[in-house]
């Protein structure tokens, strides 16, 4: 049974995601602070799940780098999702393809390629794709 740790403070995402965990099988642990993450997942934490647009979220991420981070924004906040990259979350995902994926996320399966209406260009010179979190 994996243990998720998740700052997800809206009400509608945080159902979405406790329901998800429980179909899984999932040990939920929620937290109200970005400030409270790296305590939460200090201890036997297998994913952290972190509404991106939350203060101190991209604060946060560097005291993650040692578990598996996937963190979650709108599409149009390319500068949040880059900067979430570059803060250590491992993958970075628009909100929509995050909740569409979340089941096979809390399975511990990384996200697939993603499609053509996930793509988020021009933020990188080179083209790559932050929904694909790389």
């Amino acid at each position: 049974m994996s243990h998720v740790v998740a700052l997800v403070p809206d009400l509608m995402d945080r159902s979405k995601v406790q329901a998800a965990a429980r179909g899984a099988g999932a040990i939920l642990s929620l937290v109200a602070e970005a400030s409270a993450l790296a305590e939460a997942a200090s201890e036997d934490a297998d994913l952290v799940i972190v509404d991106l647009s939350r203060p101190g979220a991209l604060d946060a991420l560097p005291d993650l780098a040692r578990v598996r981070t996937v963190g979650f924004a709108s599409h149009v906040n390319r500068a949040l999702m880059q900067g979430a990259q570059e803060a250590g979350c491992q993958e970075v995902l628009a909100r929509s393809a995050f909740f569409r994926r979340l089941p096979d996320l809390l399975a511990g399966r990384s996200s697939v390629p993603p499609g053509p209406d996930e793509r988020v260009a021009g933020d990188f010179a080179d083209g790559e794709n932050l929904a694909a979190g790389r």
